[in-house]
């Protein structure tokens, strides 16, 4: 039976140290993903928040065309266009959505809809898709989805995602990983 997928975006279906290298070039810094314990950068950073800000919106065009794909996502959300509908729901901006659309595009993956919203309260627009399961990397985000909506929530395993989860949120740490859990769970619900 078909599902819908609430999908994030950056960090989930892109792989999860595209800002690193940007960041390390920018800030003079010298990072793994190993050293991103929290989602927000500025502890990483010796600069003022307003500052940061400015390169961020910057750069953000910049990384987001060349985010390189999670390991596994393309294949497994190749499989999934077929059996699912899939709805991208991502923190990034409107004014991102062209570039977002190209960048599936020269990915070659297929969606029902691509939702920017500008915040990182996706609850809304998951309920608005009335979606039956969310990928989110996102402790927080991954942790409120599930709450408020009832639904199971694959949390990507990463450094800076590792407070405690409720049952209902499933931490996987690859694209097989919550690929396996779905066929589980789409063929027992």
């Amino acid at each position: 039976m078909k599902k819908r997928f609430g999908i994030d975006i950056d960090g989930t279906v892109t792989c999860p140290t595209t800002f690193v290298p940007y960041l390390n070039e920018a800030f003079d810094l010298n990072i793994t993903l190993d050293d991103i314990k929290q989602y927000d950068f500025m502890p990483l950073v010796s600069v003022s928040e307003k500052e940061f800000a400015s390169w961020f919106k910057k750069m953000e065009p910049v990384i987001y065309s060349k985010s390189p794909l999670a390991a596994g996502a393309k294949e497994i959300l190749k499989r999934w266009e077929n059996e699912h509908e899939l709805y991208f729901i991502s923190a990034r901006g409107t004014h991102l959505l062209e570039i977002t659309e190209k960048w599936f595009s020269a990915n070659e993956l297929k969606y029902h809809d691509i939702h920017l919203i500008g915040s990182h309260d996706k609850i809304e627009a998951a309920r608005k898709y009335d979606v039956d399961i969310f990928f989110e990397d996102k402790h927080d985000n991954a942790v409120n989805l599930h709450e408020e909506l009832k639904i199971p929530v694959i949390l990507f395993n990463t450094p800076y995602n590792q407070e405690a989860i409720p049952n209902g949120v499933i931490r996987v740490n690859n694209w097989q990983e919550a690929n396996d859990w779905v066929k589980n769970w789409a063929e027992n619900s």
